[in-house]
C-alpha cells in the first residue's frame, strides 16, 4: 500500500424522495434569514416552488443563471443579493445555477444551500468558474462549496432526457480522472469506481424508462460520489480539455465532457493502467476508452466536437490554450498529441 493524505471537507447531506420539504429546516438550521433563490431562466418555476417552501424568509427569485457563468453576470446578480439583504441563497437547478452560487460565495461571503436537478455533480466541489473575454477562469476555494446539499430524485422528474445523459457523462468524467489524479487515495478509488458503476448503470435504466424511480435514485447517488471525487482531487487533461473548448468556443459544459471523455480516457490509457482497469470494470468493458464509447452509444449522446458547434478552425487554437499552462496529468501534455486528439473528437472518429 502506497502512503497517501486524505482529508475530508464535507457539506451536509439530505438525500430522499420528497427531501426538498426540509428546505425551510436546513435553512433555519444554518441561521439564515433573508434568502434569494438563484435559479437559470428555463428552471425559473422551480425557483418559485423553492421561494414558496422557505416561505416569509424567501427574499425573491432571481432567474438569470447561464452556462459557464460571464463575468458581467456574476457582478448582476452580486449586485442583486446586497439590494435584497440576503444573508444566504438556495441554488435550484444545474451547473449554472451552482456556478453563479459559488461566484457569489466568493465575491460577497453568503453561504447557499444547492438542491440540484442533474447529475453533474458540481455542488459536492470546491471549485469555481468564472468567464470572462472568452475565457474560463478557474479556481479552487472551500468557501464556495455549499454548506447543505438536497438530493431529491424526484426533482430530477423535469430534466430532458438528453441532458440527463449528458450530464451523467459528465459526472463519469470526475469519477475517471479522480482515478489516476495524483492526490489520489484508496478511499476515492473506491468512491469513484463505485460512482461510475452507479451512473452508468442508472442511465441505461433512465434511457429505456425516463421515470424509473429508483434507478433516479441511483443516478443521483452516483453524482454525488463523483461530485466528491472532483472536490477532492485534481483533475488531468480531460477537465482542461473541457474547461479550454466551454469557456474559449461557447460550447454546452455537458455535452463538451460527453464528448471528449474516451478521447481523453485513451490519451491516458497507456500511462494509468490501474486506473483504465478500474473504469472499465465498473462499466463492464474490456477497457475504460471502448466501455465509454459504447456507453455513449447506448445512451443516444453526441459523438463528435462537429455536432456540438465546436469550428472546425478553432482546433489549432485549442491545442495551443491546452499546452499553454503547466496541468497535472499522467501522461505530459504534448503539443501533436493533443492536436490529435482533438481532431479525432471532432470528426467522431474512434479513440486512439
Amino acid at each position: 500500500m502506497q502512503p497517501f493524505i486524505h482529508e475530508t471537507r464535507q457539506s451536509r447531506i439530505v438525500f430522499g424522495t420528497g427531501a426538498r420539504e426540509h428546505l425551510l429546516r436546513e435553512v433555519e438550521q444554518l441561521g439564515l434569514r433573508r434568502v434569494l433563490v438563484l435559479t437559470s431562466p428555463e428552471q425559473f418555476a422551480l425557483g418559485r416552488q423553492m421561494a414558496e417552501l422557505i416561505g416569509e424568509r424567501s427574499v425573491g427569485v432571481y432567474g438569470h443563471a447561464v452556462m459557464h457563468v460571464p463575468a458581467d453576470v456574476v457582478r448582476n446578480a452580486v449586485d442583486a443579493v446586497r439590494r435584497a439583504g440576503a444573508d444566504g441563497c438556495v441554488a435550484a437547478g444545474g451547473g449554472s445555477a451552482m456556478g453563479l452560487a459559488k461566484a457569489i460565495a466568493l465575491e460577497a461571503g453568503l453561504p447557499f444551500i444547492a438542491v440540484p436537478t442533474t447529475y453533474a455533480g458540481s455542488e459536492m466541489t470546491p471549485l469555481y468558474a468564472i468567464t470572462e473575454g472568452g475565457l474560463k477562469h478557474t479556481g479552487r476555494d472551500w468557501r464556495v462549496a455549499p454548506r447543505t446539499v438536497i438530493y431529491d430524485p424526484e426533482l430530477t422528474l423535469s430534466l430532458p432526457p438528453g441532458l440527463a445523459m449528458t450530464s451523467g457523462m459528465n459526472a463519469i468524467a470526475h469519477a475517471a480522472e479522480g482515478l489516476y489524479a495524483s492526490d489520489g487515495n484508496p478511499v476515492y478509488a473506491l468512491m469513484a469506481e463505485e460512482g461510475i458503476r452507479a451512473l452508468a448503470g442508472a442511465l441505461r435504466c433512465l434511457k429505456r424508462d425516463a421515470c424509473h424511480a429508483e434507478a433516479r435514485g441511483d443516478a443521483l447517488y452516483g453524482a454525488w460520489l463523483c461530485g466528491m471525487v472532483l472536490g477532492n482531487l485534481q483533475m488531468g487533461i480531460h477537465h482542461k480539455l473541457c474547461h479550454t473548448l466551454g469557456g474559449s468556443f461557447n460550447l454546452p459544459h455537458a455535452e463538451v465532457h460527453t464528448v471528449v471523455l474516451p478521447y481523453a480516457m485513451a490519451y491516458n490509457a497507456a500511462a494509468a493502467p490501474q486506473a483504465m482497469v478500474r473504469i472499465a470494470r465498473a462499466l463492464g468493458s474490456a477497457t475504460a476508452p471502448e466501455g465509454l464509447r459504447e456507453l455513449g452509444a447506448a445512451l443516444g449522446v453526441p459523438r463528435s466536437l462537429r455536432e456540438i458547434g465546436m469550428p472546425a478552425h478553432g482546433l489549432d487554437h485549442a491545442a495551443d490554450l491546452v499546452v499553454a499552462a503547466p496541468y497535472p496529468n499522467p501522461r505530459p501534455l504534448e503539443r501533436a498529441a493533443v492536436r490529435d486528439l482533438l481532431q479525432r473528437a471532432y470528426d467522431g472518429a474512434a479513440p486512439a
